[in-house]
């Protein structure tokens, strides 16, 4: 009770639509920031206890927030996770340790693929806000050549689709002009007036920021590259790759100049 009322001082934050024992997990978080921000989301997204729990396991917060400055930071503790733009949907990593599979060379994009369907409630709310299933292996025909799209699903709050390649390798050049051609094809053959532009999202276990970077073109606002994880991360691993795709960001910017 001590810690509940030192977490929770004004009578007037708290809300209805939480339990005791959501507010239990909440009072174990000590950063004020960042229980700020579980608090919101749980409020907004309806999250169970054990979701909560799941969340909180799962350093969403961080996934969110560590590459961001601290003017965005205290933006997103104060709002919760806010979606303005459909490059807000996308997530890095994306942790999927609700599929109980082990990370293995023999393991293959069918395999995930089936796992995800198999635990497609949690899939959904690893994704985010406002997101709907809508096919998988969706079959798209270009001339009498026929292609298929792992997962597709629409969000309602950006209005657009989002398009999930699943890779299990290395993602590759190819890969992403793969994805190119599935966006551009969504884009021109189903977007309907007043939605936003198709993205796509190459879901993929290792990749190469700068050949991402450099298949595409510099304003490039529809497809990303996000790693996949089998399990919990630790918040120090998080931090070890955000250092590292920083140094990579240096290193192109001191090449140009």
């Amino acid at each position: 009770m001590r810690l509940f009322y030192q977490a929770f001082l004004k009578r007037q934050t708290l809300s209805d639509e939480l339990s005791w024992s959501h507010y239990l997990l909440l009072t174990r978080i000590n950063e004020v920031d960042k229980r700020s921000f579980y608090f919101k989301e749980a409020i907004e997204s309806k999250w169970s206890v054990r979701e909560l729990e799941r969340q909180i396991a799962s350093l969403l917060f961080e996934r969110l927030t560590l590459s961001k400055d601290k003017e965005v930071l205290l933006e997103v503790a104060k709002n919760g996770h806010e979606i303005n733009v459909p490059s807000d949907l996308v997530k890095d990593p994306y942790v999927l340790e609700f599929l109980h599979l082990k990370q293995n060379p023999a393991l293959y994009e069918k395999d995930i693929e089936n796992a995800l369907i198999e635990h497609l409630q949690e899939f959904l709310l690893e994704l985010g806000k406002g997101f709907c299933f809508v096919a998988r292996q969706q079959r798209i025909t270009i001339d009498g050549d026929h292609f298929y799209i792992d997962l597709v699903f629409y969000n309602r709050i950006t209005k657009c689709f989002v398009l999930i390649d699943l890779k299990t390798g290395k993602l590759t050049h190819q890969d992403v002009g793969q994805m190119q051609m599935y966006t551009n094809y969504y884009k021109r053959t189903q977007m309907m007036e007043g939605e936003d532009e198709p993205i796509g999202i190459l879901l993929c276990s290792d990749k190469n920021d700068a050949v991402v970077k450099f298949t595409l073109p510099e304003n490039n606002k529809q497809i990303y590259a996000s790693k996949y994880k089998l399990y919990l991360p630790t918040e120090e691993e998080l931090k070890s790759e955000l250092m590292r795709e920083r140094d990579m960001i240096e290193v192109e910017k001191k090449i140009k100049e």
